[in-house]
């Protein structure tokens, strides 16, 4: 009989919505999150990406308005993605002075000085080839890419930007930039470092956004294995050896035991990059009628902490920060 039963009742500090709240071990708030901006040149544009509903392309005379909308959001936080209107073999625009990414950098300085502004550190929007460094033939070749993307990096620093995010994979990356920016003066500036990026099929509405699809061949050959999770540990453990102060795990919700892996392993802040595909996924299906948007959404971000993320860089980051808010 059940009186003679002696087994742990567990559901008592599920009774009500207060108590689960109470006991709740992982949290979401908006200083979790990041909130990438793309930004194209010319005026008055604000275009609607056509795989990623509700993102835009902005021009910078849209900016202000984006950077208010974020500040009364409680956003502190954004990645800048350049989108140039003119490419070349070897990326200039990604590290002139007047580059796109510098130029609404030191737009959201003057206005938002609050507004921690993190710069997307790559060539691949920048080149007329769509790869991540200098072609020969068709070979990206590493040495020689990672004097550009040094270049690039000291150039954003030189902008005001306060994070620098190198995204190309190259070898050696983080230790060149490192190098180029203390010798610039730019010690303080951190590094959040891609360090575990998988050759994914979760980027397609991101190269949408961002112009910046390969015109030839893959990024597999700099991008990781998806089928790897040792190669990942390694990744991670050389760049912070070479001075990372941040590690990006991209793609987030498909790779959530490679956020725990590298979370266990180091012992400096992990962010989880909730990637295009994922969003457009979760989006398209809402708009469907097949999915309650809110709630799983809110469930995924939450994965994605108790996974061992501290931070968060998604799309989403508007809509989660009204409903917190609103909360």
């Amino acid at each position: 009989m059940i009186e003679n039963l002696k087994f742990k009742r567990h559901r008592r500090l599920r009774t009500s919505a207060s108590m689960r709240s109470l006991v709740r071990e992982t949290h979401l708030t908006t200083d979790d999150f990041i909130y990438p901006l793309f930004i194209v040149e010319g005026e008055n544009k604000k275009n609607e990406v056509s795989s990623m509903p509700g993102v835009y392309q902005l021009s910078l005379d849209q900016l202000e308005k984006e950077m208010e909308e974020l500040s009364e959001l409680g956003i502190r936080a954004v990645m800048i993605f350049g989108v140039p209107e003119d490419k070349d073999d070897v990326g200039t625009g990604a590290y002139i002075p007047e580059g796109i990414v510098q130029q609404a950098t030191k737009l959201i300085k003057e206005t938002h000085p609050e507004m921690l502004v993190v710069a997307d550190t790559c060539l691949c929007e920048y080149t007329s080839h769509g790869h991540c460094g200098v072609i020969h033939g068709e070979d990206v070749d590493n040495d020689e890419s990672l004097a550009l993307l040094a270049q690039t990096a000291v150039s954003q620093a030189e902008a005001g930007a306060d994070i620098i995010a190198p995204s190309n994979m190259m070898d050696g990356f983080v230790i060149a930039i490192r190098q180029a920016l203390d010798e610039a003066g730019f010690s303080h500036i951190p590094i959040m470092s891609y360090a575990v990026k998988y050759a994914s099929s979760f980027y397609g509405p991101f190269r949408d956004a961002a112009d910046s699809t390969p015109q030839f061949g893959d990024r597999k050959t700099y991008q990781m294995d998806p089928a790897n999770r040792r190669e990942a540990l390694k990744e991670a453990l050389t760049d912070v050896d070479e001075g990372a102060d941040m590690l990006i795990v991209k793609p987030a919700l498909a790779y959530l035991d490679i956020v725990r892996e590298v979370k266990d392993a180091t012992n400096i802040p992990i962010v989880a990059y909730n990637v295009s595909g994922e969003y457009a996924m979760i989006k398209a299906a809402a708009q469907n009628g097949w999915i309650d948007e809110k709630p799983l959404v809110l469930e995924m971000f939450t994965s994605m902490k108790r996974a061992g993320a501290d931070l968060i860089l998604t799309y989403y980051a508007k809509n989660v920060a009204t409903w917190l808010k609103n909360n």
